[in-house]
């Protein structure tokens, strides 16, 4: 079947895109071979004077590229032929003697928004499934069908850049403000509005002027000011990634060849840049993170879902008001209770800045932020949770008031309500063991920030209910978030492997470490903020909770935690919250750069040492990755990538390292055991391998199927 279908109709082609059997439109081979006939036709056909591009999907202009083909080509020199066959074709498209538009509905991203930059000019709607961008970097990978020529030229150097090397997301107003996008457009008035544009520009040829204010036209108007932007581009990248990511030098340098040498070496660059980067192991690991995740927005339990319209949320504070949002965003009705009109208010307020922020940033429009603002009301009783069907409890983490408030739910929703605890380490089964619909509780645990932390751990006890299960999964689907369903028990999955790593960074700091040194070591491993920075940014007194529903665990297979944390709390040390912790903080409660040297009271002295990179980053990082592998062995996961997307999406686990356990896949599970026994020899027992590390090892096995 063919990829593409023509209409015509008063001089206008439309082409409709529509990839046989897929439910988005890829940038495939086939789809290349095809246009290149297309165009044939097209430039033959004196009825036609322009053309339209538009496509047939319901909510996808062309998401990108096909990564499975991708992955699949292995041999020398495949990998740069599929670059240069696309740039072929966008080549053709871009120099067609007819005007071409794009009209975008939905995503256009990566080999999408290319096929959409070479064209003569793109409307999109206003829609805010309307989505552009080039996010190949996140895949440890480049724009290579001209994307890192054409972006620059049309958009200007540095918000070229800014897309390419972030890979965010650009909005429909964001986009026409910076000449992404010619026009927009109600999505029904989509194709008349695109076959007039295409119409027009047969009688007047557009000539393309970037939007752009003076200044960065000066900058980016003589190779002198434009070599300060690259150098400065490479600078924030190495800071940003610290060097683990070859992706984003390498869009860097072909951006600055294209700028500087010309277009067909700019190509060039990108092609043979195409092709190093999709054979590194950072593309391998973290495409097959992005197939992890695509894998989970599929709901294994749909046909038992039941309907959940309003939802109920306990408590409006950080974590209340964020998981009030990311619903409300999606439609649900909400009910958000607290103890005070005040603390309403306040929730309330931090709901409205996050909404008005993107307004301001045009990723949303005034009218959609007043629509999810009206969907969202502030209570000091139970008024409105007879109509939820799904209540979110984000109250103080004590199992007493838990209970409490469970009871309380219990007393005035439906029969059918699902109460769902947000809390980080509290065994959910406790929570449920004086309720009357056991089966109906269930963990919901979402992580802070929420409307930016994209990772929702569900936890099933024993009792829990499939349809519960179900309907708890489909709602963090709806939410935006990518879902892991764990089995209930202390700290859960993600708590409970991140709580030794934090025990082993406070045990270093006992034998005298540094606490600026051990943070900016695991910086460099790969992990987002060090271990102190983590600390202090979710709070030294949650720490403290944590690691005592804990201690009972790891106290049973004879580990000894540190008690260093609770007594910080004891002295007054919480974090940013009251700007005392293992770093400095403004009045404002920013953070400083120097560590409070008055933390080191409790740990011997300001005397520090700073031990050997390598020896933090192994006992950090094994202790952690061992604790994966005994949640595996237990059954608390239920697959290993359950447990690679836990630890990468709400721990920030190095992305380009896969997650745990690819991360042992790629060591070898053999030198993974011997640098525990080595461990465990020096240090204790903490580092004893988990059993099912050793029978992989005695077994030449692997967590992951080689491909």
């Amino acid at each position: 079947m063919p990829y593409t279908t023509i209409e015509k109709e008063n001089g206008v082609a439309v082409v409709w895109l529509d990839q046989p059997g897929e439910k988005v439109n890829k940038l495939a081979a086939d789809l290349v071979d095809e246009f290149h006939a297309l165009l044939d036709q097209l430039q033959q056909d004196s009825e036609v004077q322009a053309i339209v591009l538009i496509s047939k999907k319901k909510d996808t202009f062309i998401a990108g590229a096909d990564l499975e083909r991708l992955l699949a080509l292995k041999e020398p020199g495949q990998v740069e032929a599929l670059s240069r066959s696309g740039q072929a074709v966008l080549d053709r498209v871009a120099a067609f003697p007819k005007p071409i538009v794009a009209a975008i509905h939905g995503a256009a991203l990566g080999g999408g928004l290319e096929v959409a930059l070479a064209c003569h000019a793109r409307i999109a709607t206003d829609d805010p499934k309307t989505i552009l961008g080039q996010p190949e970097v996140k895949l440890g990978l480049l724009p290579a069908a001209g994307g890192t020529q054409r972006l620059p030229r049309l958009v200007g150097l540095q918000k070229a850049l800014d897309i390419m090397l972030t890979g965010k997301n650009v909005y429909p107003r964001q986009a026409k403000k910076m000449g992404l996008v010619d026009a927009l457009i109600h999505p029904y008035g989509l194709l008349n509005a695109a076959r007039q544009m295409a119409l027009e520009l047969v009688k007047n040829p557009k000539k393309h002027s970037k939007k752009q204010n003076l200044m960065n036209t000066v900058l980016e108007g003589n190779p002198f000011t434009r070599k300060i932007i690259y150098k400065k581009a490479r600078e924030m990248t190495q800071k940003q990634t610290q060097g683990n990511y070859p992706a984003p030098f390498k869009i860097i340098d072909c951006v600055e060849i294209g700028m500087e040498q010309g277009m067909k070496a700019g190509l060039d660059a990108e092609a043979r840049g195409f092709e190093e980067l999709a054979h590194t192991p950072q593309a391998e690991e973290l495409i097959n993170l992005f197939f992890s995740m695509t894998h989970q927005k599929k709901n294994p339990l749909k046909s038992k879902v039941r309907e959940v319209n309003t939802i109920g949320i306990l408590g409006a504070g950080l974590m209340g008001s964020g998981i009030a949002e990311v619903s409300a965003s999606k439609g649900y009705e909400i009910f958000i209770k607290d103890i005070s009109l005040q603390a309403i208010a306040s929730g309330e307020k931090r709901i409205w800045d996050n909404l008005d922020g993107r307004v301001k940033k045009r990723a949303l429009s005034a009218f959609e932020r007043d629509k999810i603002m009206s969907r969202i009301h502030g209570v000091t009783d139970y008024h409105g949770f007879e109509k939820a069907n799904l209540v979110i409890e984000a109250v103080f983490e004590d199992l007493q008031i838990k209970q409490q408030v469970l009871a309380e739910v219990e007393a005035v929703t439906p029969k059918q309500c699902i109460f769902a605890s947000n809390t980080s380490s509290i065994p959910i089964s406790r929570i449920a063991e004086k309720a009357k619909r056991p089966k109906q509780v269930i963990g919901m645990h979402y992580f802070s920030p929420v409307p930016k932390m994209p990772l929702l751990e569900i936890i099933i006890t024993p009792q829990t209910a499939q349809w519960v299960t179900a309907t708890a999964i489909d709602v963090g689907i709806r939410q935006g978030k990518t879902v892991v369903v764990v089995k209930d028990g202390p700290g859960f999955y993600t708590t409970r492997i991140l709580s030794p790593m934090m025990n082993e960074a406070l045990l270093l700091l006992e034998e005298g470490g540094d606490v600026l040194h051990i943070d900016r070591v695991m910086k460099k491993f790969g992990f987002p903020v060090g271990p102190f920075t983590l600390m202090d940014e979710v709070g030294m007194d949650v720490g403290a909770h944590v690691a005592e529903i804990l201690k009972e665990m790891f106290a049973e297979r004879g580990v000894q935690s540190t008690d260093a944390m609770e007594k910080l709390v004891e002295a007054g040390y919480k974090g940013r919250k009251s700007r005392k912790g293992f770093y400095l903080y403004d009045q404002k409660g920013r953070k400083q750069k120097e560590v409070d040297q008055t933390v080191y009271r409790y740990f011997g002295g300001t005397q520090r040492k700073k031990h050997a990179p390598q020896e933090i980053q192994e006992r950090l990082v094994m202790v952690m990755v061992n604790e994966a592998a005994l949640c595996l062995q237990e059954e608390i996961l239920s697959s290993p990538r359950d447990g690679d997307l836990g630890a990468v999406l709400g721990l920030g686990f190095p992305p380009f390292l896969g997650g745990p356990f690819r991360y042992i896949d790629r060591l070898g599970v053999e030198k993974v055991v011997t640098i525990l026994r080595k461990l465990e020899e020096k240090h204790g027992n903490r580092f004893t391998p988990a059993p099912i590390l050793l029978d992989y090892a005695n077994n030449q096995k692997r967590f992951y199927e080689e491909k």
